[in-house]
């Protein structure tokens, strides 16, 4: 199993990078966290991996810190929670807000989160509750973004997340012009609130 890789970061995109370890090529899934923590292209990177086998395919997952690597480890465990899943919560939370949302079976927080139905958030909040002690909180690693195509990549995630391009474009520049900010993470705060607080009146209007 892999557990670490360190190499050259040859491509980077909001979900996924390619890692150069001497020469070899890894594909690895990454959270919108992960993405927005790590450098430029060909600097070196050092990611915590977890190896996920299956009958046909062998997919690596990336993190940059323990905290993050755990608290997925911990959603796969929950049942209906595949890779796929997990890692989309936590690039639709991030670990300091998801924590006490399950611990205090906030489900309507979880719910915001695309991809989760209240029936995952219920098993999520019934089968974690009482594990996430374990998580150890620690400071968060300063986004490394450059204001060049932070916008872009944000609608890219926003995107890889399910959301409507049209729609992630129109938020996108909201939150920018409401934040004012040119910071990957932050912005991309901002937008999924946006589109959560969109979520909420049309459901109150309908």
């Amino acid at each position: 199993m892999i557990g670490q890789l360190r190499g050259r970061l040859a491509e980077k995109r909001p979900n996924q990078v390619l890692v150069d370890v001497g020469g070899v090529g890894y594909v690895v899934q990454v959270p919108l966290s992960t993405f927005a923590a790590l450098g430029e292209l060909h600097t070196e990177v050092t990611l915590l991996i977890h190896t996920h086998v299956r009958e046909d395919a062998l997919s690596l997952y990336g993190f940059v810190s323990s905290r993050e690597k755990h608290l997925f480890e911990m959603l796969l465990s929950a049942s209906g929670v595949g890779p796929s899943l997990a890692l989309k919560i936590l690039s639709g939370m991030s670990v300091d807000e998801l924590v006490p949302a399950i611990r205090g079976s906030d489900l309507g927080r979880l719910t915001q989160i695309p991809g989760v139905g209240r029936k995952t958030a219920e098993r999520m909040v019934v089968e974690l509750k009482d594990k996430l002690d374990a998580v150890i909180v620690e400071k968060e690693k300063p986004a490394a973004s450059s204001p060049a195509g932070v916008e872009a990549d944000v609608v890219s995630a926003l995107v890889n997340l399910g959301y409507d391009a049209r729609v992630a474009e129109k938020t996108v520049d909201e939150a920018r012009k409401e934040s004012g900010s040119a910071n990957f993470e932050k912005l991309l705060r901002a937008a999924l609130q946006g589109l959560s607080q969109s979520k909420g009146r049309a459901a109150r209007t309908s």
